[in-house]
């Protein structure tokens, strides 16, 4: 594939060791027009990215900045929400509703925690959107990886043993209505999230507990912030229901939310202290496999 594709300048051959830090040249960016203009697919380009060692979200941000051409998706009107001062992520639940219709979507109101603030919804997703997601992912994935504590990017980390992938914002008609969803549902607007990241935990695999905010003492996190600054609020969606084990775990509440298809569980966090309370972990797949799609919030709009 990747000979097939080449060009006769490869930018590729011209990377020295990509095991301990990656760039997005111009040359590279130029490539990477030039085989999009020229006919090549994105999941081409991906592919022969990652087989020339690059690695998964290098490759994802480089194709990031190519989008093809695509006409208009038909999406329902929905006004983009308005952030006010000092507010986070929330669902309007102020006439104690217990079903939402964002947009027009039944969204059930199943489990809600004041502090952390953990909601638990039901039938976010059909189940039609569930299998559309995970048909899409499946040929993308790699293997996940967590920020680098001690330089810039991302790395393998034996405490996240998931494969996964992004979409990008909007990038198909299904990803866009979730997105838009999401938007209305928790008061927050579209632009203010990253992609779509789609998980598989195999048997046995795990994502042992950890927070989901930026620490600002770690290297990487200038470059992320700068990106839409801190995370807010994370939204976890279940793709499918898990024979044996798989749940999102909080320990710090003793609390085990078991992973159900079309469901999801929201949580917010003000700072990026432990004093949230949202220390939270994938437990180990017992049997069979479990699919996931992660939002995560942004303070400001993500690029």
């Amino acid at each position: 594939m990747r000979n097939r594709i080449q060009a006769e300048t490869d930018p590729f051959d011209t990377v020295a060791d990509m095991s301990t830090s990656q760039y997005l040249t111009p040359e590279l960016r130029d490539w990477v027009a030039a085989q999009l203009r020229n006919g090549v697919t994105r999941e081409a380009l991906y592919q022969a990215m990652l087989t020339s060692g690059w690695q998964p979200d290098m490759a994802q941000q480089a194709l990031a900045e190519h989008r093809p051409f695509e006409p208009p998706l038909t999406l329902p009107e929905l006004p983009e929400p308005v952030i006010q001062p000092g507010t986070l992520p929330e669902p309007d639940l102020s006439d104690h509703r217990s079903v939402l219709l964002p947009d027009g979507h039944r969204v059930e109101i199943v489990m809600a925690l004041q502090r952390p603030r953990v909601i638990v919804f039901g039938n976010l997703l059909t189940a039609e959107e569930c299998d559309e997601i995970v048909a899409a992912a499946g040929a993308r994935l790699a293997r996940s990886e967590t920020v680098a504590a001690k330089r810039e990017g991302s790395e393998v980390n034996s405490a996240r043993t998931s494969e996964g992938m992004f979409f990008e914002r909007g990038e198909s008609e299904v990803v866009a209505r979730i997105e838009r969803r999401i938007a209305a549902l928790l008061s927050w607007p579209v632009k203010n999230g990253e992609g779509l990241q789609v998980l598989r935990y195999r048997a046995g695999a795990e994502y042992q507990p950890h927070y989901d905010y930026f620490d600002p003492r770690h290297a990487s996190s200038k470059a992320i912030l700068e990106r839409g600054g801190q995370r807010v609020a994370t939204l976890v969606m279940y793709l499918n229901t898990p024979e044996r084990g798989g749940a999102t775990v909080f320990p710090d509440i003793k609390l085990d939310v078991m992973a159900q298809k079309g469901n999801a569980v929201f949580f917010s966090y003000d700072r990026p202290d432990p004093s949230t309370l949202t220390l939270h972990g994938g437990a180990p797949v017992v049997e069979g496999e479990k699919w996931v799609a992660t939002k995560w919030l942004r303070q400001g709009e993500f690029i």
